[in-house]
């Protein structure tokens, strides 16, 4: 049976990977009956490539991955209301608001929140993102017209809303950046290629894959200054300053995942494993001193590859959610 986790996450997932013809790589008994697709029509892509801006209605619950403009109106009291919004890994979500009409004395409210948050777990983590908790989140009740526009820290961003009184609503428009750097990343889909680069930051970089995957790290540079590697420890990553880990859970948090793998040594080849858990995380510890570089690729995890659980799988605790 899917966990709890897995169902929320791909509730919000399903809308992206049905507007980009993905449907297939998902479970679809995943999928309640009533779940909002959107379908990017041939129509709609050729309005879209004419120039046009692309608006719709927002659910009380609903999934962004496509630039434009949105509107939220109440028809009756919404109480608990969250939009998701999701870009390319090297793209950065900017919101800003249009029109808002809500009313803050008698209760509603308005938040950006920086990451996504599901069930009290955030990403990025509170370890690896730059701002604090609570500034991570901008209360438009709070802010008003000082802030209306609102851009994210990496690929996801998300609004909590709360609108007692039929009628009233807001509406935002979404624009995406590039982000030269990708740092903090959900993945869009359950398989792919990408590079990580940290270029001499103290940050620490995680890259989310919200399905079990067989993950390949092809290359990976650490310690990497004017062309020289610095000397390889003596053994295990106890003390490096920089490395990368594999993680593995049924979270949001990296902060709250098993750690699967520690890799702190140079390489260029490949190294492969299969992580069953429902969440997949690859993390790159960075102090700073340094350019880090690591290059991997990844596809989901059927149950034929299950079944064939040979060297370089982990430990099979993280099997038994599939």
């Amino acid at each position: 049976m899917p966990s709890a986790f897995q169902f929320q996450c791909h509730f919000v997932l399903i809308f992206l990977a049905a507007s980009k013809g993905e449907t297939r790589y998902l479970e679809v008994r995943d999928a309640g009956e009533d779940e909002p697709f959107l379908f990017l029509s041939e129509d709609l892509k050729r309005e879209l490539s004419a120039g046009q801006i692309y608006r719709r209605s927002l659910r009380c619950i609903d999934m962004l991955s496509i630039e434009g403009q949105f509107t939220f109106t109440a028809d009756q009291p919404q109480l608990h209301c969250a939009t998701f919004f999701i870009g390319e890994p090297e793209e950065l979500i900017t919101i800003e608001y249009n029109f808002v009409n809500i009313d803050c004395q008698g209760g509603d409210f308005l938040k950006v929140f920086d990451g996504w948050i599901l069930k009290g777990e955030k990403f990025p983590s509170s370890f690896d993102h730059p701002l604090t908790t609570s500034q991570r989140y901008v209360d438009f009740c709070e802010s008003g017209n000082i802030q209306r526009t609102i851009r994210s820290s990496q690929n996801v961003a998300m609004i909590f809303f709360r609108i007692h009184q039929p009628g009233n609503g807001f509406t935002v428009t979404i624009k995406k950046n590039t982000n030269l750097f990708p740092c903090n990343v959900i993945s869009q889909t359950p398989s792919g290629r990408f590079t990580m680069v940290i270029p001499h930051q103290h940050r620490n970089c995680s890259f989310s894959i919200i399905y079990p995957v067989v993950i390949k790290i092809s290359d990976l540079i650490l310690g990497h200054l004017n062309g020289l590697f610095l000397k390889k420890p003596s053994a295990g990553c106890a003390g490096v300053g920089d490395f990368v880990e594999l993680l593995g859970g049924a979270g949001l948090d990296p902060s709250k995942m098993f750690p699967l793998a520690d890799l702190c040594h140079s390489f260029h080849g490949s190294a492969q494993m299969k992580i069953g858990c429902d969440n997949t995380v690859l993390r790159m510890v960075s102090s700073g001193k340094h350019i880090n570089r690591v290059t991997f690729e990844y596809h989901q995890l059927d149950l034929q590859e299950t079944e064939m659980r040979k060297e370089n799988s982990i430990e099979e605790f993280c099997f038994p959610s599939i």
